[in-house]
């Protein structure tokens, strides 16, 4: 029996979005890009799963930063009552496997990931509750040439995707015992002062105090201007760290600003951080961050070894990208067969596997009865470069007609006739 209600349409979940076939030619050649970057400076890909146990995260993040305590999504296993989360970041996820399948006992690693990330954040441009990352660590090197190396990489991505509104800001979050004693000092000050903070802050003074000093809020930015600042606190052995840091940058012309408010949303970090921010992309301007974790590996039950790292928001940078008027191959293939009965449809799947091999992207019109008219109708439809005909001549003298569709003013478009033992040479000239 059939129900006489309309079936409601199931939509996709506020904040994860469909990526459409017209979007997608972007992110493949963004992505392709991206590759070919990072194998250059001698990285390797790594996956790893996008459900974790829950205690990755709030033993790696930090049980008391943001995402951990408003922004995962945990659910427990109904099988053994495990509590399980969607990753929010991927780093986690690496030291982890670093852990467990001990990758990291003969040499260092630099090692990329690129995959989606989940945070139950308030939707807005550029911030989903589904998003993706190009996720990039180096395990197992210890000194400030580490830290400008993936500087200088990432300058040199900019300049592959030929992006030059965005601007570098740097800090030095030093060690353990550098912090412990300059948050003391920083907590003394803003509880004199904690009548003119925002509730939020409030709320961090005790729990995470540094994270204060990167807040939005107006009123207490003006309470932070006159607050203590870190690099007072720093040993001597970070401001080496940081200074030759900052020599290697000088060295490269790599232009740079020391913000002392900059900490990044994650407990592990220390010594360097870094952020990449451009004006581009309204509020949502961090287009990468990272920064030094040295204590990270130990801290989830490994051996101290010294990383660091990066991650780039996927969404965000390909809307910088294609501010500047870059975009992706919107063709679905470079030759379109049609043909006229079961013969020449034969012919066509032939055809189009020899052309396959040539490194051609070829579709083979599908249904019997169409006119050649539909046909042709459809070749356009997908932005094909090349139209090939089969049909009853062609069959008679083996031969192709084809007929050049997306070429510019230069080519002569008018139907040529072609011998089929010549199509791929004259194909190969043709569409150089």
């Amino acid at each position: 029996m059939t129900s006489s209600k309309t079936s409601q349409k199931i939509l996709a979940i506020r904040g994860m979005n469909d990526l459409l076939p017209k979007n997608s030619s972007d992110w493949e050649l963004l992505e392709s890009k991206i590759i070919s970057w990072l194998h250059s400076y001698g990285y390797m890909n790594i996956r790893v799963p996008i459900l974790e146990q829950t205690r990755l995260f709030k033993r790696g993040i930090g049980e008391v930063t943001d995402i951990v305590e408003k922004e995962m999504y945990s659910f427990c296993d109904s099988y053994n009552n495990d509590s399980l989360t969607m990753r929010p970041e991927i780093t986690a996820g690496i030291v982890r496997s670093s852990i467990e399948h001990n990758f990291l006992y003969d040499r260092p690693r630099r090692l990329y990931s690129i995959g989606p990330v989940f945070r139950h954040e308030r939707p807005q441009l550029g911030r989903y509750r589904q998003f993706h990352q190009i996720d990039v660590e180096a395990m197992g090197f210890q000194g400030p040439d580490l830290d400008a190396e993936l500087i200088i990489m990432l300058s040199k991505l900019w300049e592959i995707l030929g992006i030059q509104d965005i601007k570098l800001e740097i800090n030095c979050l030093g060690s353990y015992e550098d912090r412990l004693n300059y948050k003391k000092s920083l907590v003394d000050y803003l509880k004199n002062n904690i009548d003119h903070l925002d509730e939020n802050s409030q709320k961090r003074l005790l729990s995470n105090p540094l994270r204060i000093l990167d807040t939005k809020n107006p009123n207490t930015k003006l309470i932070l201007r006159n607050a203590p600042v870190l690099f007072d606190f720093l040993s001597s052995e970070s401001l080496i760290h940081f200074k030759q840091l900052c020599s290697f940058l000088d060295k490269m012309e790599i232009k740079y600003c020391i913000n002392n408010h900059l900490v990044r949303g994650l407990d592990y970090y220390n010594l360097t951080v870094f952020e990449w921010i451009t004006d581009k992309l309204g509020a949502q301007g961090t287009v990468c961050g990272g920064g030094r974790y040295d204590s990270l590996i130990s801290l989830l039950g490994g051996k101290l070894v010294p990383s660091a790292g990066f991650a780039i928001g996927f969404e965000r940078l390909i809307e910088l990208w294609k501010s500047y008027g870059n975009s992706g191959c919107l063709s679905e293939c470079d030759i379109y067969i049609t043909h006229q009965g079961l013969t020449a449809q034969s012919l066509s799947f032939h055809v189009a596997e020899n052309l396959r091999k040539e490194g051609y992207n070829v579709i083979v019109h599908c249904g019997l009865n169409d006119s050649l008219k539909r046909q042709f109708k459809m070749a356009n439809s997908v932005k094909s470069k090349v139209a090939i005909v089969f049909g009853e001549n062609e069959l008679k003298s083996n031969s192709a007609s084809v007929k050049f569709l997306q070429l510019d003013n230069r080519i002569n478009v008018a139907q040529e006739i072609v011998l089929l033992e010549q199509l791929v040479a004259f194909l190969k000239n043709r569409l150089k």
